[in-house]
């Protein structure tokens, strides 16, 4: 083992942790692209989960400033990407997780219902389909932003319905307008629009836009891989195979590209962090974090161990390995929070932190219950501790 190479304590991958990701206070940004930019991407699969996200790491940011940057100046977008999940990303990022990521989703998604429209027999084919996408895409020309109800009720193609996986146990029939909209989006041909209803809401509609600017895949995957180890460095090849959902394949030609040093951890194993960035970080003055669940701070490792301790774990995650909401403390998990029915915002610390920490946290509830204001957040994956706290 190599003496040259660095060791990089817990306490400071978790100084590092609350600098790139803005959260210690002095560190926050200023728009919503910046904040997504910090940790490369915001999870998206929940719509609350963006703006409370976004929340975090920006200072002064209300609900109207993160809506602006959606949809009107589309400085960050919706695409489904790393791991097949939603994401929001900014504008400069895009055409790279399309490259990277996106566009091997939409491909994949193709050929999954070019085969279920040949298996139903109604005769339904690849002709079909684009016929159905085209029409889509006049009926967004014609009558501007429109959810899937309304464009299912535009283009008689999305009315039709398919048999799925017949004569199996999991025979289902399905409408094809959730699909051929999904497809649609993946491939980049449509976005995500304001929603019906509040912040809060996942009933989007849709608008139809440019595809992304195509880079080269070997280009953008290291692209993505440099971004990733600058945000959440140090860390494994292991790390982000499972952020990204590559192959291992491309996850190891991606890192060769990008050409990561070795660090050592605490425990005496190797990690990687971006090219010359080994140094220190900036200590940050001690801070608290209020994040929702699914917040990328949290879901950014496969090993999270450096800032979670493990007997925690049943309390803040759901069985499918979905994080609920958290409470942090100087960069680790320090317990959970969640907001009653009546809008308080409740918490609980896992562990003795000490004073500080708990004067802390309770400044930070209080903030963020006067951001969220009259709003209510349920989050989509309700996890043990969440259910407990939020009970009248």
């Amino acid at each position: 083992m190599s003496s040259s190479r660095r060791r990089i304590t817990t306490a400071e991958r978790r100084n590092r942790l609350g600098v790139r990701h803005l959260l210690a206070p002095p560190f926050r940004g200023t728009t919503v692209a910046e904040a997504a930019d910090a940790v490369v991407a915001l999870h998206a699969t929940d719509a609350a989960t963006v703006y409370l996200s976004a929340r975090a790491r920006l200072a002064d940011t209300g609900v109207e400033a993160i809506e602006k940057s959606f949809y009107d100046e589309h400085a960050v977008v919706r695409m489904l990407s790393m791991r097949n999940t939603l994401f929001a990303v900014s504008a400069g990022l895009a055409p790279c997780v399309a490259s990277s990521t996106a566009l091997a989703i939409a491909a994949k998604e193709r050929r999954t219902l070019l085969k279920h429209l040949q298996d139903d027999g109604q005769g339904l084919d690849a002709a079909w389909l684009a016929g159905a996408e085209e029409a889509t895409l006049a009926a967004l020309d014609a009558g501007g932003p429109s959810t899937g109800s309304q464009l299912s009720a535009a283009v008689p193609a999305l009315s039709r319905k398919i048999t799925v996986g017949r004569g199996s146990k999991w025979e289902t029939t399905q409408g094809v307008a959730t699909r051929v909209i999904r497809l649609l989006a993946a491939d980049g041909r449509i976005r995500r629009d304001r929603p019906r209803g509040t912040w809060t809401s996942s009933q989007f509609r849709w608008t139809h836009c440019a595809p992304w600017p195509e880079v080269p895949e070997d280009r953008a995957r290291a692209e993505l891989a440099r971004r990733w180890l600058h945000a959440y460095g140090p860390a494994t090849e292991a790390d982000l195979k499972w952020w990204t959902g590559w192959t291992l394949t491309h996850t190891r030609k991606a890192l060769a590209a990008v050409g990561p040093e070795e660090v050592l951890l605490d425990d005496g194993s190797t990690a990687l962090v971006a090219p010359g960035d080994a140094g220190p970080v900036p200590e940050p003055e001690p801070w608290a974090a209020l994040l929702p669940g699914l917040d990328p701070s949290a879901m950014g490792w496969a090993d999270r161990s450096f800032h979670l301790d493990p007997a925690h774990r049943p309390a803040l995650f759901d069985r499918a390995g979905n994080i609920g909401p958290t409470v942090w403390w100087n960069g680790a998990i320090a317990g959970g929070w969640a907001q009653r029915p009546d809008g308080g915002i409740v918490w609980r610390l896992l562990g003795d932190p000490g004073a500080e920490a708990g004067r802390a946290v309770a400044a930070e509830a209080a903030r963020l219950a006067e951001w969220i204001g009259e709003a209510r957040v349920t989050p989509r994956f309700r996890t043990p501790l969440e259910r407990e706290l939020s009970a009248p």
